[in-house]
């Protein structure tokens, strides 16, 4: 049996696991292949015992008794949330190797990678993604319009090489063409995504950068140690779940984290928004950061205040 075949018969088992109803047009469609195709490799299944019921032209469901369903539904298959942290998993070995291809090839000959992105994107932010998506697997240069840059505090279009996403889909890394360097673009501040006809020409400097735990990119690191309550500690791992390994718990009521930073930003918002739960510990430049930003707020408070008088 070909592996294309292969494929299809667990892409088909996969679709009736999720136990969704679909038509035989809906699943050709899904599968890439004809009716006709279909129809053999649901004769497949029912040879080897899988019970299938029909409705007219829709598949109502696997039925439950049919043999090894339920071992390959608890041993075997992920859902879409799974196979994304999977996926992140693949992404985080360094190498570019023959077996991180193979991984990747496997993962996404059962799972379809807009469907695992679908699962975290915000959904005015799905259309971009899967131009980006398809941009990648076409390797073609892209146009971000209007792209909303935090730094300049202004929006303009910008050509680039997109290549890989930051584990959580937020940001994209990117070769910029004006630039010449990579880069990560939030999905959230591009305002469209026009794909090129102009294939890539920097392969050889697709390299994705470091990231902290407060998904910020950058080429420095910074450490940083803090003292955490059991609230900001609860509070950090549910808003950058990568913090979790960075942390170590020292008493009842008391963690510590350790990390290093791209920037001192990220961390200063996090303290700022729990101050009196969060203690700074052997970071000098990081304290001096988190004052400077208090007494920045405490001017434009002042200013404010002046003009509602």
């Amino acid at each position: 049996m070909e592996t294309s075949k292969i494929e299809r018969l667990l892409m088909l088992i996969r679709i009736f696991i999720d136990n969704h109803y679909r038509t035989l047009d809906e699943i050709s469609e899904e599968l890439g292949t004809t009716k006709r195709t279909l129809y053999r490799d649901l004769e497949i299944l029912r040879q080897v015992g899988f019970v299938i019921k029909r409705d007219g032209n829709k598949i109502v469901k696997m039925d439950k008794t049919s043999p090894y369903l339920q071992d390959i539904s608890d041993s075997l298959y992920f859902s879409k949330e799974e196979a994304y942290l999977l996926k992140s998993a693949i992404e985080s070995i360094d190498e570019n190797t023959i077996l991180k291809q193979n991984l990747k090839k496997k993962l996404y000959s059962v799972y379809d990678y807009k469907l695992i992105a679908d699962v975290v994107v915000k959904p005015q932010d799905k259309a971009n993604m899967h131009n980006l998506l398809n941009a990648i697997e076409q390797q073609k240069q892209v146009i971000l319009k209007e792209y909303n840059s935090a730094h300049s505090n202004n929006s303009q279009d910008r050509l680039v090489e997109p290549f890989s996403f930051t584990t959580n889909f937020e940001q994209v890394w990117c070769y910029e063409i004006e630039s010449q360097c990579v880069k990560t673009f939030k999905v959230a501040r591009i305002g469209s995504v026009l794909i090129t006809d102009k294939i890539w020409k920097h392969t050889e400097k697709h390299e994705t950068g470091f990231v902290d735990i407060f998904r910020i990119h950058g080429g420095e690191r910074i450490p940083i140690k803090l003292g955490l309550s059991v609230r900001a500690a609860s509070l950090l791992k549910e808003e950058y779940p990568l913090s979790a390994e960075k942390m170590r718990k020292t008493a009842a009521n008391k963690w510590i984290l350790e990390t290093d930073v791209c920037s001192l930003e990220g961390p200063a918002r996090f303290i700022l928004g729990l101050f009196d739960d969060i203690e700074i510990i052997d970071t000098p430049a990081l304290q001096s950061f988190v004052q400077e930003k208090i007494a920045h707020m405490s001017k434009v408070m002042h200013v404010k205040n002046q003009k509602l008088k």
